[in-house]
């Protein structure tokens, strides 16, 4: 997980380039920058509002990942019923969007409800097929394990199939300890206390995400409008042809 100036230093960066049209190579000192600064991935937490996107996005996985991320074949309607159960008073859900506001990658850090075990949080995420190897699922779980810590939670679990290969190494990577039981793998990831920097990370993080979310959609209206503009020029165009034969 980042530092705060990191965060802030990937911020800034991040903002600076959006003003700054891009003309040529980057220059040196640009380089050396971009390898320093780690890349942020805008990941937005979502609330009730958004369970029909939540609900549409899980439609989409193949049947291969539905069996991964739900450990059996989950069909249309057990996922439906998954997003209407989701409990966002309690829970938290991340996402991050695509330049088409799809949600095209996804996260559920479940709380403990057992009073014995309200300091443990368990992860689940999803990723959109055409999505996948650009570390979206790592990048989850890093905002995930940095919420947890600061609602003071100090272990995070990890209950999937021993074949997804795929969530078994981002919990490895993250120093989770996982312990294999046949077809089943659980991780468990102790983390430490909530911090001033985690506590800054998250709330820059946040703020990001939405600043992103809002320039999204920003532009996916203007370039509807447009769309719309040039559909009604199409047809002015085609009725003026029609009228002249």
């Amino acid at each position: 997980m980042f530092a705060t100036k990191d965060w802030l230093k990937a911020s800034w960066y991040v903002g600076r380039g959006m003003l700054r049209p891009v003309t040529g190579a980057p220059s040196a000192a640009e380089s050396r920058v971009k390898k320093e600064v780690p890349v942020m991935v805008p990941i937005r937490a979502l609330g009730p509002s958004y369970r029909e996107r939540i609900t549409q996005h899980l439609l989409q996985l193949e049947p291969s990942d539905r069996y991964l991320r739900f450990g059996y074949a989950a069909n249309d309607e057990q996922i439906r019923r998954y997003a209407e159960q989701l409990d966002f008073n309690r829970d938290e859900i991340f996402g991050i969007y695509n330049r088409r506001l799809e949600l095209i990658a996804m996260a559920h850090l479940a709380f403990s409800e057992h009073p014995e075990h309200k300091h443990c949080a368990e992860f689940g995420v999803s990723v959109l097929k055409q999505a996948r190897g650009r570390g979206f699922g790592a990048r989850l779980f890093e905002r995930a394990v940095m919420h947890a810590r600061n609602e003071g939670v100090n272990m995070v679990f990890i209950h999937a199939l021993s074949e997804n290969t795929a969530m078994l190494k981002i919990a490895r990577s993250a120093g989770a300890t996982v312990r294999r039981d046949g077809s089943e793998s659980e991780a468990y990831l102790q983390i430490p206390p909530a911090s001033f920097d985690t506590r800054m990370a998250e709330m820059v993080g946040q703020q990001f995400a939405e600043v992103d979310y809002q320039f999204k959609k920003q532009a996916k209206q203007f370039w509807d409008f447009l769309a719309n503009v040039q559909e009604v020029r199409s047809g002015v165009q085609h009725a003026r042809h029609q009228s002249a034969e």
